[in-house]
């Protein structure tokens, strides 16, 4: 349901279900939805707008994105709008008329001097600055003034409202006045190109700033010839801003009276007279004391006449008709009316003042009145307000009159005020996220909005803070797509203060992933860097992996035109940002090189050269994904280097599986000779785990040529030999005299070799000179000489050091 432009069905044109040409029309499957326990699906407004040269997607489900412009998306050039289109905009721009009769139109009294002199500065160019309190008539004279300069500048007369606006704001606001470009808000430079050719006269109401900003606003538009209306509070402009000041006074005493008599419309008597003059002395002939005066006489005329009723049923006939005449207000109540004015309105019309005073003199439009207040008609107690001059203008909408607040909160107007802007934001919260409501709808209540959630945040009450954050979610996205940033900052950031109280970590995320959105628009990098990490921080906490990946696009694009690495990639100095997945494997930093699969092994007195790439060269700044390739290809490698060694061992161990187990347990640690090679192969280097006794493949000693003993290898196993090869089994205690290893006790009187009885006699001479048989088969490949290995001695505790042999008899390790 639309609260504003309402469907037919709603005033009961639902033509029986059937269409307007008579066909039926079939139930939509969405109104059956709730029957079945689902929800009603809604479109999600997504927009997307050009800002600068960043393409700006507004999301208000997952958040705003923003991307730099593709090719063939930039927007065409600013048209200007024609006399037509200025006229048109000027009359949408207006306030709505209340409903009910109209009011009289009242003259401009004792301002015709000032009205021509500003005239005629602006027609010269001159820029003027119009200064008066509040209710002197600023308004009116500023309308008076608009409509005589027309035809004075070729972009007509261009009006705005400073109410609560910033330089920024005005300066978008003049070039949206004045060019016409959908979905476009250029950058900072090129809107000071556009609005410097601007020649238009700018009456700007309600000004709130002075000073530097102002100086601002003019140096923006030198073509401009500006009609500002401030009030003796607001800062006054530097010496340099070259400004016409013109003050504005209250009306004299016979304008005053004349002025209560044209609201009246009668004659005054002799005692109205007279207290019209004490309230023109009380209120220095400000004009809107008298406008509410005459709204009491109103009042007490419809007293008076036992029948007489207001248009909207005002006002309450006297008992009898010989009643007293109604008193004259006191001077105390005519001037400060508000209260009294009040207690002789509607019911409807009071409640809508309680909720103004609620919002800070915000009023809502009329037609979110009967939902607010719960009256279907009361959408006709803003006609009873402005009838009684307890409103003025602001912009396109009204808000309370001067001073009428305060009026109001000391008569009591104030008590429940939490519970009417806690209602209120509900009300605007479910009407801002409706897919029916347009972007510069909800702009126009931006005021409103922004006044519920200043009661709101920072509340005591339990609740307000997460009803604060329930409006900003849903009007955060309307203000971004109707481009009044100006709104949808101040939003966010009182969402996000809210959210901090309310504890609700996914929404402050999105409010700050929305702030550094809106910053790296307005050029603000550090605040959108300082934004856009706290964002991924608390979605990473919360394991929002879409919002995580949206931040980190948006961040990356902060770096990129601040001229910083790019986060997710490591720097030239091989750090790495914090936004790096650690749990993948991670390949070497650009420019440092990456440690070998096979190490080299370097000569002593070798140089070895690093080759590694620059920093800022291109080698060292490659692109990520063939740094990603490089090391899946070194991983690959490594891989199949693993699977072809696991398999020769694998193999190894099959082939072995057949041979003796004792023939893998014997080999020799001696170097034979040249001439020892019997079986006509070359000796082999003994390897470090070898068996250290003197017995062959077969576990038995093999005969020399000499008729002795010997091994395979031709070493002979008679004691003392002076081979410096060979050792005796005792030196190792953890291998037996057979070769295989033992538990770890020392043997003693274990014979070499392995027959049943034992030598009787041990040679006592051991050989000194090599067989004098050569071997019957000379050797096909000469071995390689090595030096023989210096046996180790041990120390015999009976006899003194001497080398291993393989005698029997018993030993001492």
């Amino acid at each position: 349901m639309d609260p504003i432009n309402r469907g037919p069905e709603e005033y009961g044109q639902d033509h029986d279900g059937f269409a307007e040409d008579g066909v039926p029309r079939r139930q939509s499957r969405e109104a059956m939805a709730p029957e079945f326990g689902l929800q009603t699906p809604q479109q999600a407004r997504t927009v997307q707008l050009i800002s600068g040269d960043l393409l700006l997607t507004v999301n208000p489900v997952d958040g705003s994105e923003v991307e730099p412009c593709p090719p063939g998306r930039q927007p065409e050039a600013p048209v200007r709008h024609t006399a037509t289109e200025r006229a048109d905009r000027e009359r949408a721009a207006a306030p709505s008329v209340p409903p009910g009769p109209p009011g009289p139109q009242l003259p401009l009294l004792e301002r015709q001097e000032v009205r021509e002199r500003l005239v005629r500065l602006l027609a010269r160019g001159r820029s003027v600055r119009l200064t008066g309190p509040a209710g002197s008539g600023r308004t009116a004279l500023l309308n008076a003034v608009a409509g005589d300069c027309a035809d004075l500048a070729p972009d007509g007369v261009v009006r705005l409202s400073g109410h609560k606006r910033t330089t920024t704001d005005l300066q978008y606001g003049l070039f949206e006045a004045v060019y016409r470009a959908p979905l476009h808000r250029p950058g900072r430079e090129e809107l000071l190109g556009l609005i410097r050719g601007i020649g238009a006269v700018v009456v700007l109401d309600d000004l709130e700033f002075g000073g530097a900003a102002l100086e601002e606003l003019l140096e923006a538009t030198p073509e401009c010839a500006f009609l500002l209306a401030a009030t003796p509070g607001v800062a006054a402009p530097g010496a340099d801003a070259h400004l016409e000041e013109v003050a504005l006074t209250g009306l004299g005493r016979s304008a005053s009276i004349d002025l209560l008599e044209q609201v009246v419309e009668r004659t005054l008597t002799e005692d109205e007279a007279n207290w019209a003059g004490d309230l023109w002395f009380e209120s220095e002939g400000l004009p809107l004391r008298f406008v509410q005066a005459g709204a009491l006489l109103r009042h007490r005329d419809l007293q008076r006449d036992p029948e007489a009723f207001d248009a909207y049923g005002a006002g309450a006939p006297l008992a009898a008709e010989d009643a007293p005449e109604p008193p004259l207000p006191s001077l105390g109540e005519g001037a400060a009316p508000a209260v009294l004015l009040a207690s002789r309105l509607s019911e409807a019309a009071r409640e809508t003042l309680r909720f103004a005073v609620a919002l800070g003199g915000e009023v809502p439009h009329q037609a979110h009145l009967p939902a607010l207040v719960g009256d279907t008609h009361a959408d006709a107690a803003l006609g009873e307000l402005a009838g009684c001059g307890l409103l003025s203008p602001a912009g396109s909408r009204y808000r309370l009159a001067a001073g009428v607040v305060a009026q109001l909160e000391a008569g009591g107007y104030d008590e429940g005020a939490a519970d009417r802007a806690r209602t209120a934001a509900q009300h605007y919260a479910w009407w801002a996220g409706h897919p029916s409501v347009t972007s510069v709808r909800a702009v126009a209540e931006s005021d409103a909005v922004l006044a519920a959630l200043a009661h709101l945040v920072p509340g005591d009450r339990a609740g307000q803070a997460s009803v604060a954050v329930l409006l900003a979610r849903s009007a955060s996205p309307a203000f971004a797509a109707g481009m009044q940033w100006g709104a949808w900052e101040k939003v966010l950031r009182i969402g996000q203060e809210g959210a901090r109280i309310a504890g609700e970590v996914a929404e402050e995320a999105y409010f700050h992933h929305e702030l550094g959105v809106l910053a790296l628009c307005t050029g603000h990098l550090e605040r959108a860097r300082a934004e856009l990490e706290a964002s991924i921080g608390m979605r990473g906490a919360l394991a929002d992996k879409s919002g995580a990946v949206a931040g980190r696009r948006a961040l990356a694009l902060v770096a990129d035109r601040s001229g910083e690495p790019v986060p997710g990639l490591r720097t030239l100095t091989g750090e790495e940002l914090a936004d790096a997945r650690h749990d993948e494997p991670l390949s070497p930093p650009a420019g440092i090189p990456a440690l070998p699969l096979f190490p080299r092994q370097t000569v002593p007195g070798e140089t070895t050269a690093l080759v590694s790439a620059r920093p800022g060269t291109a080698a060292s700044r490659g692109p990520a994904f063939l740094r990603g390739a490089r090391r899946n290809l070194v991983g690959a490698g490594a891989g199949a280097l693993l699977v072809a060694v696991l398999g020769t061992v694998v193999a190894l161990g099959t082939t072995s599986d057949g041979e003796d187990p004792d023939s893998r347990n014997v080999t020799t640690e001696q170097s034979a000779d040249v001439d020892d090679t019997e079986s006509g192969f070359p000796a082999d280097e003994p390897a470090a785990g070898a068996s250290k006794s003197g017995t062959s493949e077969e576990g038995t000693p093999s005969p020399g040529p000499s008729g002795q003993a010997t091994s395979s290898a031709g070493a002979t196993p008679s004691a003392g030999t002076s081979d410096p090869g060979a050792t005796s089994s005792a030196d190792d205690p953890s291998e037996s005299p057979s070769g295989r290893p033992t538990s770890g006790k020392p043997t003693t009187g274990t014979p070499t070799k392995p027959t049943t009885e034992p030598p009787t006699t041990p040679p006592t001479t051991p050989p000194t000179t090599p067989p004098t048989t050569p071997p019957t088969t000379p050797p096909t490949t000469p071995p390689t000489e090595e030096p023989p290995p210096s046996a180790p001695e041990t120390t015999d505790s009976a006899s003194g050091p001497t080398t291993g042999s393989s005698a029997p008899g018993p030993t001492t390790a």
